[in-house]
């Protein structure tokens, strides 16, 4: 779905007071019907992310966590079977994963006495079961189904939506039998940075060429749409020409100014795909792949 600036930032708007909630992103899409849940629930977790960078910090500052703990801690003494954990993020405005973290950390150290390691934390968050108090796995439980922005469950929706629609565009591909080559055969190569998909005879979109496409399972705002323009992007086409970027849940569309430096927006696969002559278009992957960090 391609927004106008002036949509987006109405979405943007009604955001700004939401929790990283589901029925938080119920009512987000009972105010905008005409828009994707996937598409709001991306706008709203890049924006949510934004927020939590700007506050984060006071959370983690030992008084704050000390308090957080003692509350916790009390609150589930009186209120055994309540999500006590969710109510507290919530009412700070810290995301319920986030929140579940902080507490379990605080709670091993005060088992052990020292800082629990990364592997033993993580472990527990993904299988809250591991933990040796009943009452707070539960919590821990509770904060991580009810975080649509933050944690495991997240991570793993994450990485599986995105695993999807790179088998989606390959699909695509296969369907208008379009010669390519993808990340991992890339990677098997000696290519250490390269885009998801390598065509392997140029195609035409809109009138502009195309050598490789981008799937992101994600919405393009300002910040990220720039920030992979610079860290991704341009190093694609510096190495391989021009190519298309599918935001597969849409995108601000102002930002599709990039059209006649070589790099193409998109919301979906395009249906106008022209192959150039394989004689004298077929684009060559350079031979010093292999290079790069020497």
């Amino acid at each position: 779905m391609r927004l106008s600036r002036a949509e987006y930032k109405e979405i943007v708007r009604c955001t700004e007071q939401l929790r990283p909630t589901r029925q938080c992103m119920k009512m987000l899409k009972d105010r905008f019907p005409n828009h994707s849940q996937s598409t709001l629930l991306s706008i709203f977790s890049l924006e949510y992310q934004k927020r939590t960078k700007r506050t984060i910090s006071r959370h983690h500052a030992p008084d704050v966590i000390e308090s957080h703990y003692q509350r916790y801690l009390s609150e589930a003494k009186a209120h055994p079977t309540a999500p006590v954990l969710l109510e507290l993020a919530n009412e700070v405005d810290l995301s319920p994963a986030l929140m579940a973290r902080i507490i379990l950390e605080r709670f091993l150290q005060g088992l052990d006495g020292e800082m629990p390691s990364k592997t033993v934390l993580n472990s527990m968050l993904k299988e809250p079961s591991l933990i040796p108090d009943q009452i707070l796995a539960k919590n821990i439980y509770q904060c991580t189904i009810n975080d649509c922005c933050y944690g495991p469950l997240v991570d793993c929706i994450k990485h599986a939506i995105g695993q999807e629609h790179e088998v989606l565009l390959r699909d695509k591909l296969n369907e208008r039998n379009l010669s390519f080559l993808d990340e991992n055969q890339l990677r098997a190569m000696g290519y250490d940075k390269t885009p998801d998909i390598i065509l392997e005879v140029p195609v035409a979109v809109e009138g502009h060429i195309v050598h490789w496409i981008e799937s992101k399972a994600s919405f393009g705002d300002d910040h990220s749409h720039h920030t992979y323009l610079n860290e991704q992007f341009w190093s694609y086409w510096n190495r391989f020409g021009p190519g298309l970027v599918i935001y597969w849940y849409g995108f601000i569309g102002e930002l599709d100014s990039q059209r006649d430096r070589g790099i193409l927006l998109k919301d979906c696969f395009p249906t106008d795909i022209v192959t150039l002559c394989h004689a004298t278009q077929q684009h060559r992957l350079p031979e010093n792949h292999n290079k790069d960090n020497e």
